[in-house]
């Protein structure tokens, strides 16, 4: 119902039910019942004026109880009912005037008449209540923005809301009786048999339409169509709710180039392609930095041929083999390979894919292939600079070991001179036992054993000084650390005896062995103990004592300490100790402990210094894991 009909309508309504509306329920109910009263009062006056029979006024009380019943609810309606029957059978049934009823008929027709009534006020009344509702629906359809049709099966127009003339300019009546596709010129996502069909089934469908406006402007909408049955459920009707979505799809249309443009920079930044493969028809997509790191022109067509042609000659068999294994079966790929590029240059990639199929019965590859070529650079390049950090700290383990040996020269002429004078105080007594008119053999024997012995003695003191100034690469091997502890206190028995220095080993038969380079290792535990001898020497120490020890560090590796008897380290200079060219002696470089520091970790180890060790000086330790341990 449009609004000019609605108005007619509210002009036609009595002034007293305007009235009835301003006053409160209780208000209302009596005014109703008192008009109520005095109408069916009126109708038996005249009635019994004019003698007219029982059943012309039954029919006139029913008119006045039916109207009386498009005002109040269905209970009023039953209670002048009730009125209107006592008053025929007290002013026309015999005898007059009483309320007995001496005849059936009368009881009868009586009865009919008040069924009648209660009958017809009753439907009256759900028809004004659905009447109501239905007036209330259509002034909610009128006040939504969506598009409100109703159409018929045949697709006939027979509703259409102000929203639909907002949207397609169209008016109602303009429309009304239109097929709506027609005048719409509907543009289906699916044929629209296969929409009626899903709708019939299920009494619902959802989608997405274009439709023309009056002026031709093709407007995307919403669409939500309902299936209208009657009371014996067969379909009448369709109920169609339109929104327009124009604006929805611009903002999605302009995410999604932002969208793309953001992918677009994201993947030239970090040098990362995708790309999209349908094994079954072959058809490939390459995003635009795909192309650039295959070194194409985004004109070209991507192909598998395209892809193998880039490839290093080297690699294109491994690259054919998985491309071919992929579209064998759904395996992805995750590999590295390198493509030769028009002028030369070669770049190193890496390519990952999975398959997925989207509900379609082709196979389809997703991936992602980056170039790696600058990271490849970079570990080369970090490889180099290792390789020449390690040989620069190789040549300066090398020159701290000469260094050492250099401070060492007095006592390795002492550790030399002591075999050679025996071998050549052996070899005259022998030459004069041989000149004797009778030599004893025997004799002359033995001395030429002790001077093979002092010879190889000789050889071994010269075999360690070589083996110490050697340059040589790192040889980690299996090494019981107190074996190499042991070589190292031989090698400094003149020096500490030079400096009237008692070294104890306290050796741990149960640590396990470690993995290391036996001259470095060597080097650490030397410099140690020199540094601890030139302390005591220095602060004039008057018990000068390097104890040298090692425990096992719950068999996950071996710990050694080196402790001494002398003044011990200044509080001050504890967090300088490993700093390089840092030194508390008057002609130090200052790279001794910094040196170790970086041999021990370069063995997985770590080492440290403590405040005080059991000997009451200074005490270094370090660690290195077992040869069998997780480190």
């Amino acid at each position: 119902m449009d609004d000019d009909a609605s108005g007619r309508q509210q002009l036609h309504v009595p002034s007293f039910v305007a009235k009835l509306d301003e006053l409160t329920p209780a208000q209302r109910l009596i005014a109703l019942w008192i008009f109520g009263g005095a109408s069916l009062a009126f109708v038996i006056w005249a009635s019994v004026h004019f003698e007219l029979n029982l059943a012309t006024t039954a029919a006139a009380l029913l008119i006045v109880i039916v109207l009386l019943s498009l005002l109040d609810s269905f209970v009023s309606s039953a209670f002048f009912s009730l009125i209107a029957v006592l008053s025929l059978n007290y002013f026309f049934v015999q005898p007059l005037h009483t309320l007995d009823v001496s005849d059936v008929q009368d009881v009868a027709a009586l009865a009919a008449f008040l069924v009648c009534s209660l009958t017809v006020t009753g439907l009256v009344r759900r028809l004004r209540d659905s009447a109501e509702v239905q007036r209330e629906q259509a002034q909610l359809l009128e006040l939504t923005a969506d598009a409100i049709i109703v159409r018929g099966m045949d697709g006939t127009i027979s509703y259409w809301n102000r929203g639909a003339e907002q949207l397609y300019g169209w008016s109602r009546a303009e429309a009304a009786g239109k097929v709506t596709h027609d005048l719409l010129q509907t543009r289906f996502p699916v044929p629209l048999a296969q929409i009626n069909t899903l709708l019939l089934d299920t009494g619902r469908w959802e989608g997405e339409l274009v439709h023309r406006t009056r002026d031709g402007t093709e407007v995307p909408v919403a669409s939500r169509w309902t299936l209208q049955e009657n009371a014996r459920g067969r379909p009448v009707g369709i109920l169609e709710n339109n929104t327009d979505i124009t604006e929805r799809k611009r903002a999605d249309e302009l995410l999604h180039r932002s969208q793309a443009a953001f992918l677009a920079e994201a993947q030239r930044l970090s040098h990362t392609g995708s790309f999209g493969w349908n094994v079954v028809t072959g058809r490939i997509h390459w995003s635009d930095e795909t192309f650039r790191i295959f070194g194409y022109e985004p004109a070209a067509a991507p192909s598998i041929d395209l892809l193998i042609q880039r490839a290093h000659p080297d690699d294109a068999a491994l690259v054919r083999e998985t491309v071919y294994n992929a579209a064998d079966g759904e395996r992805g790929f995750d590999f590295e390979f390198r493509l030769l590029l028009p002028d030369g240059a070669v770049r190193h990639v890496h390519a990952v894919a999975h398959s997925m199929r989207n509900g379609s019965p082709d196979l389809h590859y997703v991936g992602a292939v980056s170039d790696i070529t600058a990271a490849k650079e970079a570990l080369a390049e970090r490889a180099r600079a290792q390789e020449m950090l390690d040989r620069v700290q190789t040549d300066l383990a090398h020159a701290a070991r000469v260094s050492v040996l250099g401070e060492l020269t007095a006592s390795i002429a002492h550790e030399v001179n002591q075999p050679l004078t025996a071998i050549a105080s052996s070899a005259a007594a022998g030459v004069r036992w041989l000149r004797r008119p009778v030599p004893n053999i025997e004799e002359v024997r033995e001395l030429a054993e002790s001077i093979v012995s002092d010879a190889q003695r000789a050889g071994e003191i010269i075999a360690r000084i070589r083996s110490m100034a050697a340059r040589k690469a790192p040889e980690h091997t299996p090494l019981v650390l107190d074996e190499v502890i042991g070589e190292v206190l031989l090698f400094l028995r003149n020096e500490a005896r030079s400096r009237a220095v008692t070294v104890l080993q306290h050796p741990a038969p149960d640590a396990p062995q470690v993995i290391g380079d036996r001259t470095q290792l060597q080097q650490v535990i030397v410099n140690l103990a020199i540094n601890a001898m030139q302390a005591m020497a220095q602060a004039g120490s008057p018990e000068r004592r390097v104890v040298i020890r090692t425990v096992a560090t719950d068999g996950i590796g071996v710990r050694c300490i080196v402790e001494d008897s002398g003044p011990g380290i200044p509080p001050e200079h504890m967090d300088r100790l490993f700093e390089s060219f840092f030194t508390t002696k008057a002609s130090g470089m200052g790279m001794g402990l910094p040196i170790c520091r970086s041999i021990i970790e370069a063995h997985g180890g770590r080492i440290r210094v403590d405040e005080a060790g059991a000997q009451g000086g200074a005490s270094f330790s370090f660690t290195l894991p077992a040869a069998n341990g997780p480190g």
